[in-house]
C-alpha cells in the first residue's frame, strides 16, 4: 500500500532533494525474467544466445567451448562473462578442453579490456550454486569485472546506482573489435 503522503498529485511523488537515475532495464532482472526453470537447457538464456546474431546477443567472441558476452546487467562497465556452449552447471564437470579454453578467455578477455578502457584491476570469479548467488545456476559462467580505482564512489554505497558510461551495444562493439586484434594465446 503506498502512503498518500509520499504520492503527489500525478501519482509519481512529492519533490525532496534526491536526484533519481531511472533503470526500468533492471525490472527484468528483478523479476527473474529468462531466468532458467530448473536445470534443463530449454529457455536457458545461455544455451540460446548463441543461436543469435552476435551483436543482438551481445557476445565478444566465440571460442570452440566457450564464449564470452557482456552481462546484461552489469556491476561495472565491460562486465562480461565467459559461457561454455554445453548446458552444465558444476565446474568439476567440465571437460579438459572446456577448462582450458574458459580460462584462455578469461586471460585474453582480460587483456582486451585492458586495453579498451584501461582497466586497473578485475574481480573474476563463479558462483556455483543458487546458495553462492549464481543467478542462472545451472549453466556455470565466470564473470570478469573491470575494475578502476574510485569506482565505488558514493553513488553505489550511499545512493544505491551504478553509472555505466556507455551503452551495452557500444561496448559489445568495443570490445569484439579489439578481441581479435590481440593475440590467440595467453596475454
Amino acid at each position: 500500500m503506498t502512503d498518500p503522503e509520499l504520492v503527489g498529485q500525478d501519482g509519481i511523488g512529492i519533490p525532496d532533494a534526491l536526484q533519481r537515475l531511472w533503470t526500468p532495464h533492471r525490472m527484468a532482472y528483478i523479476k527473474g525474467q529468462d531466468k532458467p526453470d530448473g536445470d534443463d537447457p530449454p529457455g536457458c538464456p545461455f544455451c540460446r544466445l548463441p543461436s543469435l546474431d552476435d551483436e543482438q546477443a551481445l557476445i565478444v567472441a566465440r571460442g570452440e567451448t566457450v564464449y564470452a558476452v557482456l552481462n546484461l546487467y552489469p556491476y561495472n562497465p565491460g562486465h562480461l562473462m565467459v559461457v561454455p556452449y554445453r548446458h552444465v552447471a558444476d565446474y568439476p564437470d567440465l571437460t579438459a578442453d572446456e577448462t582450458r579454453e574458459l580460462a584462455e578467455f578469461t586471460q585474453h578477455a582480460m587483456g582486451v579490456v585492458r586495453a579498451v578502457s584501461a582497466a586497473h584491476g578485475f574481480n573474476i570469479g563463479i558462483n556455483q550454486g543458487v546458495i553462492a548467488g549464481a543467478g542462472i545456476a545451472a549453466h556455470l559462467h565466470q564473470h570478469l569485472v573491470p575494475r578502476w580505482g574510485g569506482d565505488a564512489n558514493f553513488m553505489p554505497v550511499i545512493g544505491h546506482t551504478k553509472v555505466l558510461p556507455q551503452l551495452l551495444g557500444e561496448t559489445r562493439d568495443l570490445l569484439a573489435g579489439a578481441w581479435g586484434k590481440r593475440s590467440t594465446t595467453a596475454d
